[in-house]
């Protein structure tokens, strides 16, 4: 038996794809732990894991719904410099707190999410194996990738590389603060400063919850990287009332902006505005952003709630309307539903030009958004036949990457090949 350590952000989209990781390390007979803020507390435990809380002073009960609200009235590049630099200050506790923490809870190994900056230091300190989860998109740098916060096509014409290079420099000037507080710790724990970005990552496993052919051609990915397919469940979620009798058995248009960067309220009645008149039913979750009293009286009447059962509705959906949330987006294709993507910031605007490339859906950036455009795409989606058979051939790519099984078998694989701790 191995004892497994998460460490992920507290927030919805990185810890419901963690959990089932982790429930299915368990179900193995191994033990799971969360290190984490108190936030993250009540849903761990509900998902049946151990839970050792850090930074409480900096992170109280309460605080993570705080910064989501902050967080959620922003969009863009703003939006990403409001949660690098909160994220400085996480990662300076994580670097602080999580060792004792890791060291007092008898862990043996780590599975970090591939946004935490400080993963390869942290794992270097404690001297344990690094397994690295990428619950967002794909980190590992590479020039012929556009950055994950553009919604940039794939090309691999040299201008196209010089506008990557151009972005990721940007990129650069953002994370700085955060690289700062990496290299502090370095020094103060004697360990040599990165000399390359590679040296960041995982030397042992990268495991990918997107399916292969939802990312754009990569040629300098290190053979230890995985692409597994989705790992969620509804296991351990939080139940959720829905009024499923008042579904009128029209094709449904399942509308959701996510948990985070779901307080722009015009952008729900854009997206109601652009349905109306549809031969279908539109559904809008608030992903707890607010009371649907709040939006009453939207044009053609949808049904609103604060949060919706959405795996369940997912297979009942014809067309989701998306924020482009990795979770959401491989939940849509998971059910083979195709989409149309209205991203807001951080992966998203990546997330959604995968979208586009793949021909699972349209996308229509949040500056552009109206309800001629938004309609335009909505019809078109549903209308031409082959959003959905793209959609139905990622469905299938889906199912045959392994999932959360296959990305349970590779930590334990390489443990029991370069530790034998398995």
């Amino acid at each position: 038996m191995t004892h497994f350590a998460i460490i992920c952000p507290a927030v919805t989209g990185h810890l419901n794809p963690m959990f089932a990781l982790g429930r299915e390390l368990q179900r193995r007979g191994h033990r799971v732990t969360f290190i984490g803020v108190l936030d993250a507390q009540s849903t761990t435990l509900a998902a049946g894991l151990e839970f050792r809380a850090i930074a409480e002073s900096e992170y109280p009960l309460g605080a993570m719904p705080k910064l989501s609200a902050q967080l959620g009235e922003l969009s863009g590049l703003p939006a990403l410099r409001h949660a690098f630099s909160d994220f400085q200050q996480w990662n300076a506790v994580l670097l602080r707190d999580a060792p004792g923490a890791i060291q007092e809870a008898g862990v043996e190994a780590l599975l970090v999410d591939q946004v935490i900056p400080v993963r390869e230091t942290l794992a270097e300190f404690l001297d344990m194996p690094l397994i690295e989860v990428c619950n967002a998109l794909i980190l590992n740098p590479d020039d012929t990738i556009p950055p994950f916060f553009t919604t940039w096509s794939y090309n691999p014409a040299g201008w196209a590389r010089l506008r990557n290079l151009a972005a990721y420099l940007l990129f650069g000037r953002i994370a700085g603060p955060i690289e700062k507080v990496n290299e502090e710790y370095r020094r103060q724990w004697k360990l040599p400063l990165h000399s390359s970005s590679n040296e960041r990552f995982s030397p042992l496993a990268i495991v990918s919850q997107q399916p292969a052919e939802f990312e754009f051609p990569r040629k300098t990915l290190p053979d230890y990287f995985h692409f597994t397919g989705p790992y969620h469940d509804s296991t351990g979620r939080v139940s959720v009332d829905f009024p499923y009798e008042k579904l009128t058995g029209q094709p449904l248009i399942y509308a959701s902006m996510g948990t985070i960067q779901n307080r722009l309220v015009e952008v729900f009645h854009t997206i109601a505005s652009a349905c109306v008149g549809l031969d279908a039913q539109l559904v809008i979750s608030l992903g707890g952003s607010g009371s649907p009293e709040s939006l009453q009286g939207l044009p053609g009447n949808p049904l609103v709630v604060g949060y919706a059962p959405q795996l369940e509705l997912l297979k009942k959906a014809t067309l989701t309307i998306t924020h482009a949330g990795m979770n959401t987006t491989l939940e849509c294709l998971t059910n083979g539903v195709p989409m149309v993507a209205i991203p807001i910031t951080h992966d998203q605007p990546g997330v959604a030009a995968r979208i586009t490339w793949t021909g699972a859906g349209e996308l229509v950036p949040l500056s552009q958004l109206s309800v001629p455009r938004l309609r335009g795409a909505i019809q078109q989606v549903l209308t031409q036949e082959s959003y959905k058979k793209n959609a139905t051939r990622l469905q299938e790519a889906i199912r045959r990457a392994g999932g959360v099984s296959r990305a349970a078998d590779i930590p334990l694989l390489s443990l029991s090949e370069n530790f034998c701790h398995c």
